[in-house]
Order: structure tokens, then sequence, then C-alpha cells
């Protein structure tokens, strides 16, 4: 990775945690920001230059992919990384990016901070569009998401990965279908879902919300 790329990533995580841990700084984002002295040249031209929202996206994968990052670190980089892919050309860029592999791959992390994040990730990719619902069906994401759904041990996975799976089949059949299949018997709907009918759908996610609901809640 370019020096002042990599220190620039750096620099980011720990600027969004002292934003985070401080409460007078300010969240405008028209406000004058301080680069401060823990900037080097290489990565000040990396930041003036303007690296891309492709790169930024990279880099932010490259972190929750490092074994050298720290899970908060992680985090930090996984929210940048929802931020990023909130703009629709960014979701459709993270199969061009080679992207959506490993995203679907941290759904079966074994830390489940970052389960939920890359469940979140998936769902505000896919969310009203079709491009990014084709591709997390194509990279196999929903038979992962209703495991989650419905067996993870931590609640706020569940929830994500409810919320990922009512945005995919929305509007876009082959994901519903797909997710049905994946149901347990007891909660397959007996007549047809209208994935283009949102009160259907809703009914649907309900039924998984009790169900998900059920299960027992353990410490992360």
């Amino acid at each position: 990775m370019d020096p002042g790329m990599n220190q620039l990533l750096k620099w980011s995580i720990e600027n969004s945690e002292t934003t985070r841990d401080d409460p007078t700084a300010s969240t405008d984002p028209k406000a004058k920001r301080s680069y401060g002295p823990g900037l080097s040249q290489e990565a000040i031209k990396s930041l003036m230059g303007g690296p891309s929202d492709a790169e930024l996206m990279k880099l932010s994968m490259a972190a929750i992919k490092s074994p050298d990052v720290s899970l908060d670190n992680k985090l930090v980089a996984f929210d940048n990384f929802e931020q990023l892919i909130e703009i629709v050309d960014n979701a459709n860029n993270l199969e061009s990016l080679a992207l959506w592999t490993p995203l679907v791959a941290e759904l079966s992390n074994a830390e489940a901070e970052i389960r939920r994040m890359a469940a979140w990730c998936v769902g505000t990719a896919v969310q009203n569009n079709i491009k990014s619902q084709e591709r997390a069906l194509a990279v196999n994401a929903l038979p992962v998401l209703v495991q989650l759904a419905m067996e993870d041990p931590n609640d706020q996975v569940r929830r994500k990965a409810i919320y990922a799976l009512s945005s995919e089949i929305r509007n876009y059949p082959p994901a519903l279908q797909v997710m049905v299949q994946q149901l347990p018997m007891e909660l397959r709907p007996g007549d047809a879902v209208n994935a283009g009918d949102m009160d259907d759908v809703d009914k649907l996610m309900d039924v998984i919300k009790q169900a998900s609901g059920k299960t027992e809640t353990q410490a992360p």
C-alpha cells in the first residue's frame, strides 16, 4: 500500500476515535478541520489529492481484513465503509472492486460486532438498488443472512441480518424466493408473497422478527 495512503488510513481512524470521544468536536461538515502534526507530507498529498471513494473503500476493507488491525479500528473502518456505500454509485462499484466476496465473508466472522457491521453494510448496499440486490444474491449472501437472523446468539447481529434480508427481497422476486427456501418450514408462508407488495413483505418479515426474537441472547 502507498505509504501516504497507509498513514492517511491510520490518521482517519485515530481522528474518528477522537471526534467520537470528544463531545465538543464539531459535527458541521463545513467546519474547518485541522489536520494536525500527525500527517506526513505524503499523507497530506494523498489527502489533498482527493483519494477516490473507490480507494477509500479498498483501504477500509484492507483494514477490516488485516490481522494487524485491532478490533476497534476494524469497526471504525467498517463504519467508514458503510457510510461510503450509502452512495448508490459506490454500492454499485462493490462488484468492480471485487469487494462483495470479502464483505459477505465477514458475515461469518467470529466477532459479533464484525458480523453485525457486515450485515449492516449488505443491507445498506442493497437498499433500493437492484444491481446490488443481484450481486448479493449471486455471491450467496442470503443463506448466511437467514442463518444469522434465526440462529446468531447476538441480538444486534440478528437485527442487522433481518434488516439486510428485508432490503434484499423488496421488489426483487428472485431473492425473495431464495430467502423463503432457506427459512425453517414452519416459517414459510402458505400463500405466495409478492415482492412488490410492501404489506406482503412486511408481514413476512414480522414473522421472521418474532421467530428471531425467541433466540436466546448471549454475550458476544
